[in-house]
């Protein structure tokens, strides 16, 4: 675990680094919306650094909405003026890796929504699926089997079920992250594994008949002690 938060920790250093250095690059050339950057493979040999490196970096500035690549054609400047973009960087850089209750809170609160709009949303092949997922958590747990997995699967079939793309991808982003979190941190007991089997069902029944506002409240119903948990935990 440790070597892994090293590396992970290196990764991350080497990821600003070359943020850092396009954010130069961009000003020293005097770049501007549009205008096209050196290839991967240049900007690998002028930072020193391998080209996986570089495309993560801008992929993650892709994803800020900074820059934007175009298959064949290369990576370009976006439709930004520079200040923001220079604030925007900045603000990327002091970006911490989100802690495990940060990861918590903001799934709660995307979790809150999707239950809604799943219940207004789904399909029948959707509620299909939502029962499928929490057939497949019940049974583990009621195995005395870790379920974490399941679980998750759960709560992203709701999502889907939700039919909002980007509360979806919201949702696909963090869950990795609150996966290992859960290993890392064991939170996940018995008790807390039993008593989700009755709050799943009362999630899935609110969203069978349609009903956003039950959907909303045993969802946060659902949160409650899982946050409540992961306070004394931590």
């Amino acid at each position: 675990m440790k070597l892994d938060i090293l590396i992970k920790n290196d990764n991350l250093s080497i990821q600003n680094s070359i943020i850092s250095k396009i954010r130069d690059l961009i000003n020293y050339k005097n770049l501007e919306p549009g205008d096209k950057l050196p290839s991967e493979r240049m900007l690998s040999e002028k930072f020193d650094v391998t080209r996986s490196n570089v495309r993560e970096a801008i992929q993650k500035l892709e994803f800020y909405g900074l820059l934007k690549s175009i298959p064949q054609s290369g990576t370009f400047v976006a439709n930004i003026g520079v200040i923001a973009l220079n604030g925007m960087i900045d603000d990327i850089l002091r970006l911490d890796k989100p802690d495990f209750k940060s990861l918590v809170e903001t799934r709660i609160v995307l979790e809150l929504k999707t239950a809604q709009l799943a219940a207004l949303r789904r399909t029948e092949e959707d509620l299909v699926d939502i029962k499928q997922a929490l057939d497949a958590y019940s049974e583990k747990v009621l195995r005395g089997e870790e379920a974490i997995q399941e679980d998750l699967l759960f709560h992203l079939s709701i999502a889907k079920a939700g039919k909002n793309s980007t509360l979806n991808t919201l949702m696909l982003m963090i869950t990795p992250e609150i996966i290992t979190n859960f290993e890392q941190y064991h939170v996940c007991d018995k008790k807390l594994a039993i008593s989700g089997i009755k709050e799943h069902t009362a999630i899935f029944e609110s969203i069978r008949d349609q009903d956003a506002v039950r959907g909303k409240e045993e969802m946060r119903t659902h949160f409650k002690n899982l946050y409540e948990y992961c306070n004394n935990k931590i």
